[in-house]
Order: C-alpha cells, then structure tokens, then sequence
C-alpha cells in the first residue's frame, strides 16, 4: 500500500506579516506530528486597492485605510490570485487565517472563499480559522465560518488575536505604524502601546495548532506516495481569477 502523511494546508492573507507569523507558529507542532503542511499566502491584485499595498509603510494612512471601508461594509469581493495548493487539492485540514478590516472579513480572504478553488478545496474537509485583529474580532471569524460552511467544509474551531489598547489607542498605534513603519511611544501626543501580535501569541497559536492535530487521522492514509522531502512554504505557481461583487 502506498502511503502519504496527512495534509494540511494554511490560506491567509497578510500585509504587515503578522497572519504568516500566526500560521508559521501554528505549522511547527503539526510538522513535529508528521503533517505535510503547505502555506498558501492570497494576494490581492485588484487595482481598485491594490496599489496601496504594495509599499510598507503606507504612503498616505489615513486615506489608504478609510478608503477600504465602503467595500468592507458591503462585503466586497475582487481580484485575488490564488496560490496553486489553494485552488485545488486533497487535504485533511484547511485553516484559514484572516485580519480584520473594519470589524470584517478581509477583502481578499472573502474573495479567495467565494471562489470555485475554495469550494474545491474546501468541500467535504475540516477547516479551522484564525483571525489577527485590533479590536472586533467576532464578526470576521463568523464570517469566515459561514462562508467556509457555505463551501461545504466542516468547522472544527477557531481563535482570535488581539492587539494590545483600548478602541482609541489600539487605533492610533496602528495608525502611527501604517505611516512609519515602526512601534512608536505616542501619537499625536498620546502615549500608545506597540501594534500587532502581543508577545503571548506563539503560545497560543502553538496550542490551538496541538489541538487540531489530536483531531487529526492518526499516522499516514493510503494515496500518493509519502512525500519525504523539505516542506513547501511557498507558492510555487498561481491563478488569477475576479470574483467581483
């Protein structure tokens, strides 16, 4: 009988790397489980907003990031284009990272599970999600679970990440981060703390990943040919689709 290690696979989308932080975190104890493990990063290539993304720090903060939210709060979708290991493939575990904009599902993840390749992906499989936000984190990770259930997949949990502050000041730090580029002590006079993943977080991401792995089939299953060569972290090949509202 020919063997493989069980599959699973990471969709995300990030800008300042803190959701490729959160799934590299989560990767490490499925690894030490013998999970073939893919990571598969969407990227928005929509030109209604994609140009603002493609300089960090953001050249104009404030317009740049106000300006998303009439498509948030409809639900937008676009263009994206989608990693191979995300458009297609057999997988025991798919879990599904995602930052909050606007207290919603980000654009691009939105796209990515309205498309034909999420419900390949997705149908009939479990699938987890993580969500790295501000403040409001419920109804992003709502929303990813009704739409991956939506594409048939079978919800096993989710977890959030929070940045540190209250509203007002977990605000202005990230504000002052899109603009510099950096952690500063205060903003418009205000004194704030560091934006992005607390320093708790590999922990935790750590342990939700063990989790899903206890809820793992137990050893390889019969298919392909175990793959025993260094895992893949990086889209090797891509496909454009436009799935526009």
């Amino acid at each position: 009988m020919v063997l493989k290690a069980t599959r699973v696979l990471f969709v995300y989308f990030t800008y300042t790397q803190q959701s490729l932080k959160v799934a590299e975190a989560m990767a490490e104890p499925l690894r030490e489980r013998g999970c073939d493990v893919q990571l598969a990063r969407i990227e928005l290539t929509d030109s209604r907003w994609s140009e603002r993304f493609t300089r960090f720090p953001l050249r104009r903060p404030y317009l740049d990031i106000f300006g998303l939210m009439p498509a948030q709060l409809r639900g937008a979708t676009g263009e994206i284009r989608i990693p191979e290991e995300a458009n297609d493939g057999d997988y025991d575990l798919v879990v599904i990272g995602s930052p909050t904009w606007w207290i919603k599902t980000s654009v691009p993840i939105r796209s990515w599970l309205k498309s034909d390749g999420a419900g390949r992906v997705l149908k009939g499989k479990r699938f987890a999600v993580y969500v790295v936000c501000r403040r409001y984190w419920g109804f992003n990770l709502r929303g990813v679970k009704k739409l991956g259930t939506e594409r048939g997949g079978e919800y096993v949990g989710g977890i959030h990440f929070s940045f540190a502050g209250g509203q007002v000041r977990s605000l202005l730090s990230l504000l002052s981060y899109f603009g510099k580029g950096e952690n500063r002590e205060r903003y418009l006079g205000v004194k704030i703390p560091p934006t992005n993943l607390k320093p708790d977080y590999l922990e935790q991401a750590r342990a939700f990943a063990t989790g899903l792995a206890d809820g793992l089939p137990d050893g390889p299953r019969s298919g392909s040919e175990l793959s025993t060569g260094p895992p893949n972290e990086q889209p090797t090949d891509t496909t454009k689709v436009s799935t526009h509202e």
